[in-house]
């Protein structure tokens, strides 16, 4: 990869001030999109794009990204429970590959295990619809991730 992929740490130090992190789940049908506050504390869920073509997708990420002053992107990436890496890792790398020649904005992987059934579980236990779970998973999914990843840098 190139050097726009960076570890947690050389994404926060490299984040130009006045701009945020905005996580990704990548699914095969979407890609759940959330924000970080410039204090990089809370992370909020944001939007989900029903994927099409790639370059569609990315048009519309970039497109968000320029809209809320995003200064990188925390990209969930499906690891197996055993730790490795089967096609879903594969294709989340692959995303990152890809955006990553089309745009500056450096990229970071976050682990994002079980984070779609922590937040199906959270819906659940708030009774909440199936179509609105439907509605709202992946977008929350991606706060999850996105919010792991800055309760790590707050421990670093």
């Amino acid at each position: 990869m190139s050097g726009n992929v960076k570890t947690l740490t050389e994404l926060r130090d490299g984040l130009k001030k006045g701009t945020r992190l905005m996580g990704l789940d990548l699914g095969s049908k979407t890609i759940g999109l959330s924000t970080a506050d410039l204090t990089l504390t809370v992370a909020t869920p944001l939007e989900t794009i029903r994927r099409t073509k790639f370059s569609a997708d990315v048009a519309r990420l970039l497109e968000l990204a320029a809209k809320h002053d995003i200064g990188g992107f925390v990209i969930g990436l499906p690891i197996n429970m055993d730790g490795s890496e089967g096609p879903a890792a594969q294709s989340a790398r692959a995303f990152a590959r890809n955006l990553d020649k089309l745009t500056p904005i450096p990229v970071t992987f976050w682990d994002e295990r079980l984070s779609t059934a922590a937040v199906t579980r959270t819906l659940l236990e708030a009774d909440t619809s199936r179509a609105r779970r439907a509605e709202v998973v992946d977008k929350m999914a991606a706060a999850y991730i996105l919010q792991g990843a800055l309760e790590r840098l707050r421990a670093l």
